[in-house]
């Protein structure tokens, strides 16, 4: 027995396929979208942490007096160091570079 293929049966079972790929693409878009939203309130929520602990400074505590409150410092945030690329170099700069260490051992000079 030879099946008929139908056009539109096809197509409708292409789009429920779609559909449901499209719908889980959607749903990461929201998903991202609430985490970017909620990163931004925290970063405004410690940026007011933070002034807040300077003021209660500049009113006369001490963070000593405010860590006996339970008022501990504010968490510092770690600042990302950008390490400068690394230079790709050529066969013959690693050469070069490994030849004056062969001509000490050569000399019988110590090696540094």
């Amino acid at each position: 027995m030879a099946s008929t293929l139908d056009a539109q049966t096809t197509e409708t079972k292409a789009r429920k396929l779609l559909d449901s790929r499209i719908n889980s693409v959607r749903e990461l878009v929201t998903a991202r979208q609430s985490l970017d939203e909620l990163r931004e309130q925290l970063a405004a929520a410690e940026a007011a942490d933070v002034k807040a602990y300077r003021a209660a400074l500049s009113d006369g505590w001490s963070a000593d007096e405010l860590r006996k409150l339970g008022l501990d410092e504010p968490d510092k945030k770690q600042r990302v160091r950008r390490r400068p690329a690394a230079r790709k170099s050529s066969p013959s700069e690693a050469a070069n570079r490994s030849q004056p260490a062969a001509a000490d051992a050569a000399d019988g000079s110590p090696a540094t």
